[in-house]
């Protein structure tokens, strides 16, 4: 009890010191929920850079608002209003980012399965996530939190009205009571509770069966580094067969921006097909995002005399024999893969790799 007496007082001096203009008072008030934070413009705009301008225009607004700030709900949950709303703002743009037309020389695609309405989707490096999920939740929280950062369920999230978004991600997933929630949207309890209720469908509706289906390896079990080395053997060495046959029948392939996503053991092999029979050869980077194994993948591309290696990034969620295969690739990998993977041999000549602009 002193403890927490203590925290309080030093938490009403921090705030008298920050609404006078003390910048380091506001960053130490706030340094703690930054992480968090992030998380949650993630969960609700799918995207790193959306989400790292979001959390900036939240920390400017509660700057600019700190006087008006009562004290009558938590700093955090004060944070978390303005967060909420800062990304509503942002879904609510027009200028989300649109889809990109296929643009890979030499390769002619299959037939998609269907165009991704999600088109902006990014993945997000673990190394984001410490500090950022494994605390307490709410008494409401239906998830588990590393359910709630995968690929899969961000993807899910993406499609749902912004409200009902909102509404969800605070309720079900971070725990925040009806009451709470009502009071951060500027709305009432019987809305919050119509929206959850409708939100929960469409999520239901949307997100893939896992029933029946072998749940994933553990991180960073020898199981799971068994499986990674296999993916990295066969997607470098453009081994076809060995790489099918890591997938489930019913893989999924996405490729954000391009709107392309494909669904099923033959249609994903014969995309694959066709990249490896362009010639086109990767060397791939682990690391990790959304709390499952990643890669930065850089394509070797003979320019003038050195081949450059451009970079993407593949996040498998899950891989092999534990439901659908996942994969979304962004232009910009994970800020741990390197920019830059230095000299190296190739057969008898010299490769330099670097990451694409």
């Amino acid at each position: 009890m002193r403890e927490e007496g203590d925290a309080r007082v030093v938490t009403a001096d921090l705030i008298s010191r920050a609404r006078a203009g003390d910048g380091d008072a506001f960053r130490e008030l706030t340094e703690p929920y930054l992480r968090e934070l992030q998380v949650h413009c993630y969960r609700m705009l799918g995207s790193v850079q959306d989400a790292e301008d979001a959390l900036q225009n939240t920390l400017l607004t509660a700057w600019q608002g700190l006087s008006g700030f009562e004290g009558r709900a938590s700093l955090r949950t004060w944070l978390y209003k303005i967060a909420t709303h800062r990304c509503l703002d942002a879904r609510r743009a027009a200028s989300r980012r649109p889809a990109r037309e296929w643009d890979v020389p030499g390769v002619e695609p299959p037939e998609p399965t269907r165009l991704g309405e999600v088109v902006w989707l990014q993945p997000f490096p673990d190394a984001l996530l410490e500090g950022a999920i494994g605390g307490p939740l709410g008494p409401e929280a239906r998830y588990e939190q590393t359910e709630s950062i995968s690929l899969a369920f961000v993807t899910a999230l993406q499609v749902l009205p912004p409200r009902q978004l909102a509404v969800l991600i605070l309720r079900d997933v971070l725990g925040f009571h009806a009451s709470e929630v009502a009071d951060m949207l500027d709305s009432t309890i019987e809305s919050v509770t119509s929206a959850l209720k409708r939100a929960r469908a469409s999520l239901q509706r949307r997100q893939p069966a896992t029933v029946g289906s072998e749940p994933p390896p553990v991180a960073g079990s020898p199981a799971e580094d068994a499986i990674v080395a296999k993916f990295v053997r066969a997607w470098e060495s453009a081994d076809l067969d060995a790489l099918v046959a890591l997938l489930t029948d019913d893989v999924f392939m996405s490729m954000p921006p391009m709107p392309f996503e494909y669904q099923g053991r033959d249609v994903v092999a014969r995309f694959c097909a066709g990249l490896f029979g362009a010639g086109r050869r990767f060397d791939l980077v682990p690391t990790r995002a959304n709390g499952q194994p990643a890669f930065g993948a850089y394509l070797r591309i003979r320019q003038q005399r050195a081949p450059l290696v451009r970079a993407t990034a593949i996040a498998p969620e899950p891989i092999a024999g534990s439901g659908p295969w996942l994969c979304a690739a962004a232009k910009h990998p994970p800020a741990d893969v390197p920019a830059q993977l230095g000299e190296v041999r190739s057969r008898s000549e010299p490769v330099r790799r670097q990451r694409c602009r």
